[in-house]
């Protein structure tokens, strides 16, 4: 697993990424990532309550969380972004999950375009478990068409365009976000994909996005976390899933 950080606390390698979330995670050998997605969206706070409680009913520590996908109200300012990310990074600390300036949590963070809650919450989370001979599964964090590493505004690919070209052009820096990732994470390839989830509120190639990570396509009907940006994307390789209601 050249490049990945392996976190043995939790059962699981990343890609190192920013602050508030890792590039990706995979399952360590003997291990496998299930992922749960509540009913209905639950408050951060109550969403990590309950969380932490359903780990330990599994005999899995809280460590065992390595990813998860929230729905915000609408899209953050930057500064208002980084204010969030600071409140939900202490409790991954509290945890013991971010230790010494990096953070092995895979995250997306988007803003349903219509219903959306009143307050930041949680839709998802994937966590690890003990497994041998399983495939090996992965989630790939989400991504916008802010480069990494890039100058915000200023970087953002086709900044405040959204025309047809403009979306091509979001939708083919994002793709090619996501396969560096995938491959970063283990060599993994579309093939190995089980959702490829895309969100955005705005007309997108979506011919593009079929061509090169195939059918299996979901549109989320949401924008990316900040103010600015149209187009975003995550990737999973998981062979379980399950819908809680909380």
């Amino acid at each position: 697993m050249s490049g990945l950080s392996v976190f043995p606390d939790g059962g699981f390698a990343f890609l190192r990424g920013v602050f508030p979330y890792s590039q990706g995670v995979v399952a360590a050998s003997g291990f496998a990532i299930e992922r749960a997605r509540f009913a209905e969206p639950l408050p951060l706070a109550s969403g990590f309550q309950f969380i932490a409680a359903y780990l330990e009913r599994l005999g899995r520590p809280k460590t065992a969380l390595c990813a998860c996908e929230l729905r915000s109200p609408k899209p953050f300012s930057f500064d208002g972004f980084a204010d969030f990310n600071r409140g939900y990074v202490a409790v991954l600390e509290d945890w013991g999950l971010f230790r010494e300036g990096v953070n092995p949590v895979a995250r997306s963070n988007v803003a349903p375009v219509l219903d959306p809650p009143r307050a930041p919450s949680f839709h998802a989370f994937s966590y690890t478990v003990p497994r041998e001979g399983s495939p090996t599964t992965f989630v790939v964090a989400g991504s916008g068409e802010w480069p990494e590493g890039g100058k915000f505004p200023d970087d953002i690919v086709a900044r405040n365009d959204t025309s047809e070209a403009g979306m091509r052009a979001k939708t083919s820096i994002v793709l090619d976000t996501m396969e560096r990732r995938m491959r970063g994470l283990g060599g993994f390839t579309w093939k190995n994909a089980s959702a490829v989830q895309v969100y955005t509120g705005y007309p997108f190639p979506v011919e593009d996005v079929v061509r090169r990570a195939g059918p299996g396509l979901e549109w989320n009907y949401c924008r990316p976390p900040i103010e600015g940006l149209d187009f975003e994307m995550d990737v999973r390789g998981l062979s379980t899933e399950l819908v809680l209601r909380s």
